[in-house]
């Protein structure tokens, strides 16, 4: 559904100046350096996988969207939405595509959101058959009803979010491109946005690209993660890969009744840690499975308490970009 092919982005700016007048003398320089936002890019995405674009700030990742939209033109290379081009089919991609950015909305302020959709179903030449059928599918997935006839203005950030995915998939396209759709969320709308999203990919179908600083979203969401840095892919592996390519341990975490007297090396474990009378293992789950270990610590002591826990993805991210 998605496939891009070594897409370069360079944006050229006017050399700042030095000295006195500066400011003014850079206003007229022609000197100008480049800089390249995407450097050689390439991946592709099929039909229904929901895939996170990770990255530090500044490291390409709304450039990527916007090129894939066809919002930016690639200054090299060749993008392909559901076999058409961004850059020189845009019609067609338009509907192939929704997006959303989380720091702008495609709503109109001052008018209600119903107003909107009906907008939008005229500018997408949306049939009323499916335009009822989309609206009544979306209504009960994220809870319409309650500010339709509102002002966007006057939505909370969570509404208007939740009414901007409306949006983006009223003329039911196959691709869905995310750009931060939780930042400044509380928990409540997070998790009912995430929820939401789940939903449409796994019963619809939809091709799901997400740009996302909340980590949350990438573990609970995506089935496959793109790492990029500096314009530059680092990385295109699976979630559960990407733990294991960084090597982080898992933990297992056990409260006693009663300290263990003795703790006993076991194979594959990388440490034990004991506080008064809770037990904490780190493992590797390649060497040694979760219930060897737990049948092993069964006859230090009386347990009354065991959880465990994977590696976090900020931990590994913070791993990539040391």
């Amino acid at each position: 559904m998605i496939e891009a092919k070594h897409i370069e982005k360079s944006f050229f700016l006017n050399q700042a100046k030095e000295g006195r007048f500066a400011s003014l003398r850079t206003l007229f320089s022609r000197e100008r350096r480049e800089v390249k936002a995407v450097h050689d890019i390439s991946f592709s995405i099929d039909r229904g996988e929901f895939v996170g674009y990770i990255g530090p700030n500044g490291a390409g990742k709304s450039t990527t969207i916007k090129m894939l939209a066809g919002i930016l033109h690639p200054s090299q290379g060749e993008i392909r939405i559901g076999g058409y081009s961004p850059q020189r089919e845009r019609i067609q991609v338009a509907s192939q595509i929704g997006v959303v950015f989380g720091q702008r909305t495609q709503l109109w302020w001052d008018l209600p959101v119903r107003d909107s959709f009906e907008i939008l179903q005229a500018m997408y030449k949306i049939d009323d058959k499916l335009y009822q059928r989309s609206m009544e599918v979306y209504q009960e997935l994220l809870d319409l009803h309650e500010f339709l006839d509102t002002p966007v203005r006057k939505l909370s950030l969570g509404q208007r979010m939740r009414a901007d995915l409306a949006a983006a998939l009223l003329h039911d396209p196959p691709v869905l491109f995310l750009d931060e759709p939780t930042i400044g969320l509380d928990v409540v709308a997070k998790t009912r946005i995430r929820a939401f999203l789940k939903e449409v990919n796994q019963t619809q179908k939809k091709t799901i690209l997400l740009t996302t600083h909340d980590m949350d979203d990438i573990e609970q969401l995506c089935n496959r993660i793109i790492v990029i840095n500096h314009g530059k892919k680092m990385m295109d592996t699976s979630l559960t890969e990407l733990r294991q390519q960084i090597g982080l341990p898992s933990l297992i975490r056990i409260e006693f009744r009663q300290p263990p007297k003795k703790l006993y090396d076991l194979e594959g474990i990388q440490r034990m840690e004991l506080s008064e009378n809770v037990l904490s293992i780190y493992f590797d789950k390649g060497k040694i499975s979760s219930p060897r270990i737990l049948a092993e610590v069964a006859g230090w002591g009386e347990p009354l308490d065991i959880q465990m826990k994977e590696p976090g993805i900020e931990e590994i991210i913070r791993l990539i970009y040391r």
